[in-house]
This record gives C-alpha cells, structure tokens and sequence, in this order.
C-alpha cells in the first residue's frame, strides 16, 4: 500500500512539474518574461510577488485577466504593462491562474 502511495505521489509532483513548465513556456511564447521573471523583477514585477500580491482576493484573476489583455500602470510603478492582445483569452486565462499559483 505504501508502493502504491508513493508512486501516486511521484506521478502527481512530476504531472504537475510538466504543467508549470508548459505554462512557463506558454509564457515566454507569449512574450511575458521579456518584462517579468518567476523570481525576480525585470522590468514588471516577478510573478511570485504578483502571487503574494493577490493571494485572498477572489477577484483577482478576473481583474489580472483583465489587465493582462488592455495594459495598465500605476499598481506596480510608473512603468506601463502594454497590452496584450495578440495573446488568445485562454492563454491569458491559463497564464493569470499559473500565476496565482505560485508560493
């Protein structure tokens, strides 16, 4: 029973390790990690300070998805996000979620 326990668990950490880095690749196809970093601060904010940022507010990702598509300023410095319209809605949508998701 333990086997089988363990190997459940190993194939959910490595499921879920494909997962972020599919959506860290969708990322930089997007364009996004020109201006953010998981990590660190490029340009815009890291995405993990972004997690931080939001984490409780449940209108978060609307309100992100929102963002992400038109562009904004002021919530992170005077530096304009542009917006980001050649990036397809379900992208946008997966991308804020992963976002959201990181600790």
């Amino acid at each position: 029973m333990k086997q089988v326990f363990a190997a459940c668990a190993i194939a959910a950490a490595l499921t879920m390790a494909g997962a972020a880095q599919a959506n860290e690749k969708l990322a930089q196809a997007s364009g996004c990690t020109t201006c953010h970093g998981i990590d660190k601060k490029i340009i815009g904010p890291a995405y993990k300070d972004v997690a931080n940022k939001y984490r409780g507010n449940k209108g978060a990702e609307s309100m992100l998805i929102k963002k992400v598509k038109e562009g904004g300023k002021g919530v992170w410095g005077d530096i304009p996000m542009p917006p980001n319209a050649h990036v397809k809605d379900e992208d946008i949508k997966t991308l804020v979620e992963w976002v959201l998701s990181l600790k």
